[in-house]
């Protein structure tokens, strides 16, 4: 297939990836442009890059903390899936899966025990704790929190993320170091929000001490990367989503 995809050395033993758009010819989200048929397609022979035989497990997202503890994968359709933001499993054979067009994907993986995760985490889940509810999903598998190691894959950057009042009003005064200021327009205050910066601290605050970043820019990017905030610019009807995949050896 040609794919596009990252992978990190934190992560190293432990198969992953974070594929991209591959200049646009690639499009992971069954909500996304394209036929069903050809996106579960696709999916799985990513899922396959990943661990061949592998059996592709995805949520039906919908910007939630939930997280499922998957023990057997199910049909990988539009309709049907569970509805979560994150998943998590110790069984060898599932490839976990997130898709994303700017927020963050963030994966998982306690080697040692045999529990990985992987979770959809844009403001609005970070905020409401799905990080933090993904690891401890993967403790209740065996998975020790000191042991955990995450990698955060490619999400929309500071510079590239210009936000209203509204959306700062719904952080609390200890977010303050994550927003700059940014030019007014309209005579309205503007700030850049750093997600991944965000998200890393989160990871902290829950007492992981293995965290890196992959540093990709999902909105500037537009070679590799979908972007829902580039395609609303753009007026564009609808947009693709790339997605990030862990597996356990």
């Amino acid at each position: 297939m040609g794919f596009q995809v990252e992978t990190h050395p934190l992560l190293a033993g432990v198969p992953h990836g974070f594929f991209g758009s591959n200049g646009g010819a690639h499009q992971f989200g069954f909500g996304g442009p394209g036929e069903g048929a050809e996106v579960r397609a696709l999916r799985q022979a990513a899922a396959d890059a990943i661990r061949p035989g592998g059996i592709l497990a995805a949520p039906h997202q919908v910007h939630s903390p939930d997280v499922v503890s998957v023990a057997a994968a199910w049909d990988d359709c539009a309709e049907g899936r569970p509805v979560a933001d994150a998943v998590v499993t110790a069984t060898p054979g599932i490839v976990l899966g997130i898709v994303t067009a700017d927020c963050a994907p963030v994966v998982f993986a306690d080697p040692g025990a045999g529990v990985i995760g992987a979770a959809h985490a844009g403001w609005r889940g970070a905020v409401d704790g799905v990080l933090e509810n993904t690891i401890a999903a993967m403790e209740a598998l065996g998975a020790a929190r000191a042991n955990i190691a995450a990698v955060l894959g490619p999400t929309i950057a500071q510079p590239s993320y210009e936000v209203d009042p509204a959306f700062r009003a719904r952080f609390p005064d200890d977010a303050e170091p994550f927003f700059a200021p940014a030019a007014e327009r309209e005579g309205v205050p503007r700030w850049h929000f750093d997600l991944p910066a965000f998200i890393i601290a989160r990871l902290a605050g829950a007492g992981l001490s293995k965290i890196a970043d992959t540093g990709r820019d999902t909105f500037s990017q537009v070679a590799r990367y979908h972007s829902y905030r580039r395609s609303t610019q753009a007026g564009e009807a609808n947009y693709g989503r790339q997605i990030s995949m862990i597996a356990l050896p």
